[in-house]
């Protein structure tokens, strides 16, 4: 089973609403004390914030419906077929529909006993794959079910991840051309989970380097910043945003991005850096800003999938 994220199921304000309630729940997204939290995000965050959001999700929703859901089904639909017969292949939403424990109740009615449940986030970080696995563990215990399960924990630094990252970024600026500085745009958290010993930073740090190295770049040429930040407490940095804006000030005119956290577009790719970003970096005296789309349902994606279920399978690192 491939997992994602989720989305909300429509780009309205109540769906989105149910969206953010879900996802802003969870202790591992955000770790303040319940009995404070919860009231605060049901009468003040998501009053303010669902209207926003559903805003910004109708800029971006396609005719068959949200890219992060439409974009992870085509995965799965080219990793089945690139595993053609050696493994049944379903999605699961952390938040939202189709959900996990309904990908691991399909899987347990096709009659299988062993399964492979692979996050689609290479770096690791309790905000998303543990969270994965809270999800997973609370659907197979509500299923009853006791499979031999496999956790693909991160694959960062898998060098068939390394090589796809990279050949995207050739592929692209042999198409539209080189700019002045390539960033790399990661997900913030909070800096104050990594003090608490989230591998996340270190990890963002290791893929990027090992990219910048398959491409040969120097230091002058890339940049590492991070996005999506929310509240007032100090997110890791530097700010994608903030970065941008100093970039154009500075004088440097054309810049692209590429959001390597990401295995699939969503709202903070195609909204958040692909417009706001974009408009911002012109703003400030910027004159082109190229998003390099992530790697999607591209065949070399498809192929990476493949070798981590099937080593995932073969008892390599990360099974269990």
């Amino acid at each position: 089973m491939i997992a994602n994220l989720g989305t909300p199921d429509a780009p309205e304000r109540k769906p989105v609403a149910r969206f953010l309630r879900e996802f802003l729940s969870d202790p591992r997204v955000v770790d303040l004390p319940r009995f404070l939290w919860l009231p605060l995000l049901n009468l003040v965050i998501i009053p303010l914030r669902a209207g926003r959001s559903a805003a910004a999700y109708r800029e971006i929703w396609w005719p068959e419906g949200s890219p992060l859901l439409v974009l992870t089904e085509r995965l799965a639909e080219r990793l089945a077929g690139v595993l053609d017969g050696r493994a049944r292949v379903e999605i699961g939403m952390r938040y939202r529909e189709p959900s996990i424990r309904k990908g691991l109740k399909q899987l347990r009615e096709s009659g299988v006993d062993e399964v492979v449940v692979l996050p689609l986030y290479p770096q690791f970080s309790g905000t998303t794959t543990a969270s994965i696995y809270d999800g997973v563990e609370q659907a197979l215990s509500d299923l009853n079910w006791h499979p031999r399960v496999h956790r693909v924990e991160r694959y960062y630094d898998h060098p068939a991840w390394v090589e796809a990252i990279a050949g995207s970024i050739r592929a692209y600026r042999a198409e539209h051309g080189t700019a002045e500085k390539l960033i790399f745009s990661l997900h913030g958290i909070p800096q104050r989970y990594v003090r608490q010993g989230d591998p996340y930073q270190r990890e963002c740090e290791g893929s990027v380097r090992a990219v910048v190295e398959a491409l040969g770049l120097t230091d002058e040429e890339w940049l590492l910043t991070y996005q999506s930040r929310v509240g007032r407490e100090p997110w890791l940095q530097p700010y994608t945003d903030i970065t941008l804006e100093e970039l154009a000030k500075s004088g440097v005119r054309h810049v692209q991005v590429l959001c390597p956290g990401f295995a699939v577009d969503c709202l903070e790719t195609l909204e958040e850096i692909a417009m706001q970003n974009r408009e911002l970096f012109e703003e400030a005296g910027g004159e082109k800003l190229e998003y390099i789309p992530a790697l999607n349902d591209g065949d070399a994606h498809a192929r990476l999938m493949e070798r981590l279920v099937i080593e995932a399978l073969a008892g390599g690192q990360g099974s269990e």
